[in-house]
């Protein structure tokens, strides 16, 4: 990743730097508050299974909205245009519906404390360790790309040293998850969600009253890119060329089906916040809430990287000058007066910290319980798993610290992300998706799918793709193949070693197999949860339907 322009530099002063400070100071606030519900090591992992659906559907999409969609969202929407809703509305919403309705009442209903704990009680200990260690790898490489983020944007935009920048939103974060666990974490994503509004929607009102509204930057945007620019399916054909390096079929089966399935559904950063929730029906409610504000999003991310393109016709394409990634910085520098700069640089700095903080705390959790506790100290008391939390924490943080700059040798945090989820998120998804809806699928199958999915994807990308074996024309394009790759070999080797080996007994997976069921999935809503406004069918649905209707005017 570039280091962005040195012209980016904000004329901030006393006011803007107030409300950062006041922002610091409500953080910390949150943490200590938060630690006074905190007594068992359930309290601090998943907040003691008590949050009510609004406030984890919020958590949820605030955990998601970090650097990836700040700057590498807008990013995309200035080189790609919108082409990048595909990111929204093929590449998440149906997998988090998905996630709501069928893979919620299996995770809370059995009770499990992280992902890798389900696949403990489906497939057994090496699928459990295995996915485990990936994900405590992938959750801190995670980590650090928001740090590195934040530190480029911060120095670019601030002034401040680059190891100041990382060093102090990490220290911020070390206090407030240490002290209040998970619940301080989503308290403050869902402060940090109307923080990041209150940023991006006076940047995008502002800027399109800049460029003659929407029909001034539509019309602009036709005039100097054409057409395909503003249409999300113009040129994906089978053989046809455009930005994305991808066709119609890359596009559903590597982005809309294996990545966004992988990620939504088995990303434990993102499924904690629902199994927090205070009951079965606010878990499978977390994700259909958090679906309809996703769907939204694209307004106040997409649309600013394509002002910025109209306001700065030279973006990306000068070698040494602006690039995609100064979307949002060109906009803050050129639009905001004083105070409302502040809020938009604090609006930056809670996108970061949110994303940060929700791979510490699934981090600290997985590590805990799923590593520590599992494997290396059985049997303690709780309280000894309590203070175990807190100092993984801190080492959590200290490794993203380091991993921050593994993401300078990609051109963008786009890519780099879409790698991680490929590698990690893709193999693990196909060994879900088996196991929950196939019986007769065995523990050898699931460690052996894991694996060998995990491997073929980082074979494509390193051998096939960066050792130049297949022309593939972009890295997003080479993302979407390594996903399909994984997924498919994955499945493939759980079908062949299923066939030669042992299954469990169907006793033994009560409630893990679709169409089984366990007591815990046979809870009854609370008071109030069974309204047909909050029935998790209408919403799903209704996500579904919203999405499909926002791809109309985008697709003529």
């Amino acid at each position: 990743m570039h280091y962005l322009a040195e012209g980016l530099r904000l004329p901030t002063n006393w006011l803007d730097y107030s409300i950062l400070a006041i922002y610091f100071v409500v953080v910390l606030g949150i943490g200590f508050a938060a630690r006074r519900s905190v007594k068992t090591s359930l309290d601090f992992f998943l907040s003691g299974r008590s949050l009510p659906a609004w406030i984890t559907g919020l958590a949820f999409v605030a955990a998601n909205l970090g650097a990836t969609e700040i700057l590498g969202m807008a990013a995309n929407g200035a080189q790609y245009g919108m082409y990048t809703v595909h990111w929204y509305w093929v590449g998440a919403i149906p997998a988090m519906v998905f996630l709501g309705l069928v893979m919620m009442p299996f995770y809370y209903g059995s009770k499990v404390r992280s992902v890798p704990e389900f696949l403990l009680h489906r497939f057994g200990p090496s699928s459990h360790l295995l996915s485990a260690v990936i994900f405590a790898v992938s959750a801190v490489l995670i980590a650090g790309v928001n740090l590195y983020a934040m530190a480029i944007v911060l120095e670019a935009l601030l002034g401040w040293p680059q190891w100041v920048a990382i060093v102090v939103a990490g220290l911020f974060v070390l206090a407030y998850i240490t002290l209040g666990g998970l619940s301080s974490a989503i308290y403050n994503e869902v402060l940090q969600f109307f923080v990041i509004l209150a940023a991006l929607i006076p940047l995008t009102v502002v800027g399109l009253k800049r460029v003659g509204g929407w029909d001034g930057l539509t019309d602009s945007l036709t005039e100097s890119k054409g057409g395909a620019f503003l249409s999300a399916w113009e040129g994906t054909g089978i053989g046809s060329a455009n930005p994305l390096g991808a066709n119609w079929l890359t596009i559903v089966l590597g982005l809309g089906f294996v990545m966004s399935f992988g990620y939504w559904t088995t990303n434990f950063a993102e499924v904690q916040r629902a199994l927090s929730a205070k009951n079965a029906s606010a878990a499978k409610r977390t994700p259909l809430i958090a679906a309809f504000p996703k769907i939204l999003i694209p307004m106040v991310v997409v649309v600013p990287g394509l002002i910025a393109l109209v306001m700065e016709p030279t973006l990306g394409r000068t070698e040494g000058g602006l690039q995609y990634n100064d979307a949002i910085p060109v906009l803050m520098r050129d639009l905001l007066p004083n105070g409302v700069l502040g809020v938009a640089v604090t609006g930056l700095l809670a996108a970061f910290m949110a994303g940060m903080a929700a791979n510490v705390s699934s981090f600290n959790t997985v590590f805990t319980n799923d590593i520590w506790a599992a494997y290396l100290k059985k049997g303690r008391s709780d309280r000894h798993y309590l203070q175990v939390g807190r100092v993984i924490t801190a080492v959590g943080v200290l490794i993203g610290m380091g991993t921050a700059f593994i993401a300078a040798s990609f051109s963008n945090i786009m890519n780099y992300l879409q790698t991680l989820f490929s590698f990690f998120n893709v193999p693990l998804f196909a060994v879900f998706i088996i196991g929950m809806f196939w019986k007769r699928t065995t523990p050898a199958a699931g460690f052996w799918g894991l694996l060998t999915g995990t491997v073929a994807a980082m074979i494509n990308y390193f051998w096939f793709y960066k050792g130049g074996v297949l022309d593939i024309p972009s890295d997003q394009g080479a993302n979407f193949v390594s996903s399909i790759v994984a997924f498919v070999v994955g499945g493939v080797v759980m079908l062949v070693v299923t066939m030669v080996t042992k299954p469990k007994p169907a006793a033994a997976l009560a409630g893990l197999v679709y169409g089984t069921t366990s007591p815990g999935m046979e809870e009854l809503p609370a008071e109030g949860d069974d309204a047909w406004y909050r029935k998790p069918a209408l919403l799903g649905w209704g996500a579904i339907v919203l999405a499909a209707v926002c791809y109309i005017p985008f697709s003529f």
